[in-house]
């Protein structure tokens, strides 16, 4: 590490915590050779390798952005979309290590954004899993209902009656 003083490559570390919800590493420094204190940030890296092989660091920015155009006309708040950004790389570090498939980050996105708001989970859905058909939909439509009596019922409220929700039709 230089010294942005004096350009020494000698110094020593005065103070470290961890930032960014241990993802990151502050430190405060002293050079060795002129005495000058400096903070640096140690980050580790996450690496995505896309279907072309090309591999580009972790964006937040790109799943936030990903996951707004979904959201697009739907009341969710900036920083509920934040969170998620947050909590998929969150799920991506503890599953992949320092190394990830683009595939991956997109089956990450799946299961929050689901939780968040459904209209914007299929919209996602549709464009990540390449719905062709109105049966596509249907077929996730069909899912979210199943997943969403199994939270029900593991809340300890009753599932919904699909009888009752069909009966004006």
């Amino acid at each position: 590490m230089l010294c942005p003083s004096c350009r020494s490559e000698h110094s020593r570390v005065v103070d470290s915590r961890t930032v960014d919800d241990g993802v990151a590493i502050r430190r405060r420094r002293e050079c060795t050779t002129c005495r000058t204190r400096f903070t640096t940030v140690e980050r580790s890296v996450l690496l995505v390798t896309k279907r072309n092989g090309v591999t580009e660091e972790f964006s937040r920015d790109k799943v936030i952005r990903g996951v707004q155009r979904a959201c697009q006309g739907r009341d969710v708040p900036d920083d509920a979309l934040k969170r998620l950004a947050h909590e998929v790389e969150q799920s991506i570090r503890a599953t992949h290590g320092s190394q990830v498939e683009a595939h991956e980050i997109g089956l990450a996105i799946l299961d929050p954004l689901r939780q968040l708001d459904e209209v914007a989970y299929l919209r996602f859905a549709s464009v990540y899993k390449s719905f062709h058909t109105a049966e596509d939909f249907e077929q996730e439509i069909l899912s979210l209902r199943a997943h969403r009596a199994v939270a029900h019922q593991d809340d300890g409220d009753a599932a919904p009656d699909d009888a009752d929700a069909g009966a004006g039709q």
